[in-house]
């Protein structure tokens, strides 16, 4: 059955929430200027009424309009233990306009035999190979990755924009045999973006049809043990943005298989809303009700035979369910102290959201096209428009002179704020490309003793027999160890083919003029 579209554009944000005294203010002073407009006449006394007016009002909303919109690309997929595909780029829409500029990436049921475990520990499992090799050349670097067992986690994002996605940290709980085993339970990633907290959360809950109570108590649970260690964010739901998704494995109940059936392969996927599991919990759990989530308009995901788009009737006869979701909150702004009438009505001290945030979510949809496993990857596309905290990197960092193998190069790097550096702090030469803060072509330390001033100018050499023979678009990051994430880019530049890599028959004789 061909994909049903779309989901039309759901929308929240964490300047909004009853009783707000900030819209009450917007709200009179439009008041006001209606009024004036009916009263307006010749004399210059209503005319400046209204435009003074006019002019607050505007001012008070402009306060809520965020100044910068990125684009959020999630895809959530139980892979069902299988190899990925050799090609990934139709999954993640990489040709489509406008570009995303964060991809976050959640799978379950990732291959997680203690022999395969093991060598993924060692080195990046196959998924993530097929997900870096995909993104890497067009301008993605991945941030960060968790692994639980088959839980893993991958966010990627444009390399502009790393130095401004600080405070990286990741965490896990499970949740399989009474915590002990982690096939089941849920893998997170926080940052801060522009000085906003984000949390993501990769879900995989307990299973079958008679579990939904468990699936709740274990979100729950998840939610209390989970911990960060960030004084103002310590746990998950202290972020301002928390995505949740996964294999959530609510199920359709109550409806028989034959009319699952009919009703998706009929298109009337509203009669089955009433009757899933997580719709359902909603009404009952005050908790699961500050998630939000788009329309289901698209087929049950789970459960596919292999390699097809038709449902798996054979064996234990699984009945289609809407397993694999995407939800998200805005934190609820806190409620004021309780005032009497009079104060409530005169008192401006709150004040609106300085920083506001804004999710519109503008698709969720599934991927019928892939089918390695049971299920159909997810897809879920957000707008995030926020008013930036800051927009400078805490690092200024810069490639002097012309740099080749043929001679000594020099680097210099200047603290433009003050932060948690440390002397294990480095800075990575990036081909253009690179896949992530560890696919460097040579590194070297900052300041072994003592750390640089703010505004302190440094000088670093850099060893000609660390730099590449061959030519090419390069640029330099400042590694933070204590944030875990690149603080710092240089502009591009070029690394000159050198003349060794021409005796070596690297290059031709005449690249750039060398003979």
């Amino acid at each position: 059955m061909e994909n049903l579209g779309d989901f039309g554009r759901a929308r929240s944000d964490s300047a909004s929430s009853s009783g707000s005294r900030s819209k009450m203010m917007l709200r009179q002073r439009v008041s006001q200027l209606l009024t004036c407009i009916e009263d307006m006449s010749s004399d210059d006394e209503a005319s400046e009424e209204m435009s003074r007016s006019l002019d607050e009002a505007f001012q008070l909303c402009s306060r809520f309009m965020p100044t910068d919109t990125f684009r959020l690309y999630m895809v959530t997929w139980n892979v069902g233990t299988a190899e990925p595909p050799e090609d990934v780029s139709s999954l993640l829409q990489l040709d489509n306009q406008p570009q995303s500029d964060i991809y976050v990436i959640g799978l379950q049921e990732v291959n997680a035999t203690p022999i395969r475990f093991i060598s993924d520990l060692i080195a990046e499992d196959s998924w993530s190979h097929v997900f870096m090799d995909t993104l890497g050349p067009r301008g993605f670097v991945k941030v960060t990755s968790v692994r639980m067992q088959g839980l893993l986690l991958l966010v990627f994002a444009k390399h502009v924009h790393l130095p401004f996605i600080r405070n990286v940290q990741s965490t896990y709980t499970r949740t399989g045999i009474f915590g002990y085993w982690g096939n089941k339970g849920g893998v997170s990633v926080r940052f801060s973006l522009y000085g906003h907290m984000v949390c993501f959360l990769n879900c995989h809950l307990a299973a079958h049809m008679n579990y939904a109570l468990q699936r709740v108590d274990e979100f729950e649970y998840i939610l209390d043990t989970q911990d960060f260690d960030i004084t103002d964010t310590p746990h998950v739901l202290d972020h301002k943005v928390v995505f949740w998704f996964g294999d959530l494995n609510f199920r359709i109940a109550d409806h028989g298989l034959h009319f699952l059936r009919s009703s998706i392969e009929g298109g009337r996927l509203n009669l089955l809303w009433s009757k899933d599991q997580l719709t359902m919990m909603k009404k009952k759990e005050a908790f699961l009700q500050e998630f939000e989530e788009g329309q289901l308009n698209f087929q049950p995901t789970y459960k596919f035979k292999r390699n097809s788009d038709t449902y798996d009737t054979s064996g234990k006869k699984r009945k289609p369910a809407w397993t694999d979701r995407v939800l998200w909150r805005i934190k609820p702004r806190s409620l004021p102290p309780e005032e009497d009438d009079e104060r409530a009505s005169t008192s401006t001290d709150e004040g609106p959201d300085e920083f506001p945030i804004l999710v519109t979510q503008d698709r969720y949809s599934c991927d019928m096209s892939y089918g390695v496993s049971d299920h159909k990857p997810v897809i879920a596309t957000f707008n995030i428009e926020l008013r930036k905290h800051f927009d400078t990197p805490l690092v200024h960092v810069c490639a002097e002179g012309m740099w080749s193998a043929d001679q000594d190069a020099v680097m210099t790097y200047t603290v433009q704020e003050d932060f948690m550096s440390s002397t294990w702090d480095w800075i990575g030469l990036f081909k253009v490309g690179f896949k992530s803060a560890m696919d460097y072509e040579t590194f070297v330390w900052v300041r072994e003793n003592e750390l640089p001033e703010v505004d302190e100018l440094i000088q670093l050499p850099v060893d000609k027999d660390t730099i590449p023979l061959l030519g090419g678009q390069y640029v330099l990051g400042y590694y933070s160890t204590n944030m875990q994430t690149i603080v710092g880019l240089s502009e591009t530049f070029q690394i000159l083919e050198s003349k060794r890599a021409v005796m070596e028959g690297l290059v031709p004789e005449n690249a750039n003029g060398l003979k």
